[in-house]
């Protein structure tokens, strides 16, 4: 974004969901306490904080950007004052948040399969990342492993469909491998 000046085909969606993924693992983290949920967490969300900042300089459609994170920072308020006030025994709103934060895991790890359609339609990866599908494959792997050590359903089995959907676009990147989308081969002189 910054090196193009442009937000040009990156869609604000996986943004917003990893950032309000990052929140809520972090008061899952609280509650549990878990430091490497909340160290891991308090750094990504700065950091998908910091994309959204960067999304929103670059996007000609501010209204509409500042709109959505509106959204998501309200539904994580009303979430915070719900489990606050409706839970008062600190298991059942472990388990409540837990769930919550389930729900958005998978939104975040299904949200870069938005692009699917126009992959297969186009023929070409040219829109997804792989250095970020690499990274998600890893991510969701190794909270998979970490949720399997502690025993942690709320950990591990929302990171399952990340390690599916990385695979998914590890094999798009196979099959639509960069060069065979151009059907035409360049003249050599």
């Amino acid at each position: 974004m910054i090196t193009a000046k442009s937000v040009e085909n990156i869609q604000l969606l996986p943004f917003l969901a990893t950032d309000a993924n990052n929140l809520g693992c972090l008061g899952y983290g609280c509650l549990k306490p878990d430091r490497t949920l909340i160290i891991v967490n308090s750094i990504g969300a700065a950091l998908q904080s910091l994309y959204i900042l960067v999304y929103f300089y670059y996007s000609p459609t501010k209204r509409e950007v500042l709109l959505k994170v509106l959204m998501v920072l309200a539904l994580l308020a009303v979430a915070y004052g719900y489990f606050t006030c409706y839970f008062t025994d600190e298991d059942t709103r472990r388990s409540r948040v837990g769930l919550f934060c389930s729900s958005f895991t998978i939104v975040m790890y299904a949200s870069p399969l938005a692009d699917l359609a126009k992959v297969i339609r186009s023929r070409s990866t040219r829109c997804l990342s792989f250095p970020l599908t690499v990274t998600t494959f890893l991510a969701s792997s190794s909270w998979t492993l970490y949720g399997l050590w502690l025993e942690d359903l709320y950990i591990m089995v929302p990171n399952v469909p990340g390690i599916v959907t990385s695979v998914v676009r590890l094999w798009l990147f196979w099959r639509y491998a960069p060069g065979r989308d151009n059907p035409y081969r360049p003249l050599h002189a």
